[in-house]
């Protein structure tokens, strides 16, 4: 599998990452057997990342990944990237809960540190809820401090946050240069992100967010790529949680369907159309894909070997755009 610069951490990584999160769903809602193949899998593609978080499955993920790790010899052992969550209503010192994350998640993982560390709240002028404020992220001895620490005690190497909530906001946090990466919002149905001008699409607007990654050399994991697996499948599995405040499934579906009825089958399945899409712009560092069974991820993985859509797909693509997915 090729491989990307991971911004400005130097890293190379895969174009493909799993991710072992709740959607997908592989990690953790599957057997045991089934969650040691599937990573198995991904390594025998060549993938060696797997991205996580403290709350997937309530640590299951971690969990899990803690148990295949050690079953593997230490030279095929992927690297992991995890997240924490602040409880910003529960009074808690937030140096105190941010340590007690890494620590469990490391023991969980049964590693000494992870390659990357990322703040899992949402960032916007001010706290709401698991929203997390602006100043309380880049202020002092705010969160960024905070994690600078933890980097500066050996717990990680780099540090970064995911890039939802206000778009304003997590481009000022791109800006200010303390997080090497961000996991940012971007597919199919919602390219915002990557674009100049939202134009007529009626999503929420990212605009600039991938310029701002490129300008200030910030790694991207592009998240949701499938839009939670809208784009890939007309079942409904129960954990489509919606990521931006416009994500109506409804309309999520009928955009899916607009994109497909224009792609037709000539480039690959529904969900190597989607990575494809992705793996298309410069910008993004990896793309992280979730599965809930073997076959989707054999499908996924795919992708990586039939490349970026070209631009014939994508202007096609752009056209369904230019009609807001005639919605």
């Amino acid at each position: 599998m090729k491989t990307r610069t991971l911004g400005r951490t130097g890293l190379r990584i895969p174009e493909l990452v799993l991710g072992a999160g709740w959607v997908g769903g592989i990690l953790i809602h599957s057997d045991e057997e089934t969650r040691h193949k599937a990573v198995e899998l991904v390594l025998n593609a060549g993938s060696d990342w797997i991205d996580t978080a403290a709350d997937y499955g309530q640590g299951e993920s971690e969990k899990t990944l803690g148990r295949v790790l050690k079953a593997l010899p230490e030279s095929r052992r992927p690297r992991i990237s995890t997240k924490f969550r602040l409880d910003l209503e529960s009074g808690e010192d937030p140096e105190a809960q941010l340590r007690r994350s890494i620590e469990t998640s490391l023991t969980r993982l049964g590693l000494s540190k992870v390659p990357l560390l990322q703040l899992h709240n949402p960032v916007q002028p001010t706290r709401s809820g698991h929203m997390i404020g602006l100043d309380e992220v880049l202020g002092t001895g705010g969160v960024a401090d905070l994690m600078d620490k933890v980097r500066a005690d050996g717990l990680c190497d780099h540090i970064g946050f995911t890039a939802l909530g206000d778009t304003a906001s997590v481009i000022k946090v791109v800006e200010s240069g303390r997080m090497d990466t961000a996991q940012v919002y971007y597919n199919l149905l919602n390219p915002t992100a990557g674009l100049d001008a939202a134009g007529p699409l009626k999503v929420q607007d990212f605009t600039g967010l991938l310029a701002a990654c490129r300008t200030h050399e910030v790694g991207v994991f592009n998240i949701r790529v499938f839009a939670a697996g809208v784009l890939v499948t007309d079942r409904r599995h129960g954990r489509e949680i919606p990521i931006t405040s416009e994500s109506d499934m409804d309309q999520e579906a009928k955009r899916a369907e607009a994109i497909h009825a224009v792609l037709g089958d000539e480039w690959g399945s529904k969900a190597q159309r989607a990575i494809r899409f992705s793996l298309a712009n410069p910008d993004i560092s990896t793309v992280i894909f979730g599965a809930a069974e073997m076959a989707h991820m054999t499908d996924a993985l795919g992708a990586a070997d039939l490349g970026p859509l070209p631009e014939d797909a994508m202007m096609r693509v752009r056209g369904v755009w230019d009609r807001n997915f005639g919605l």
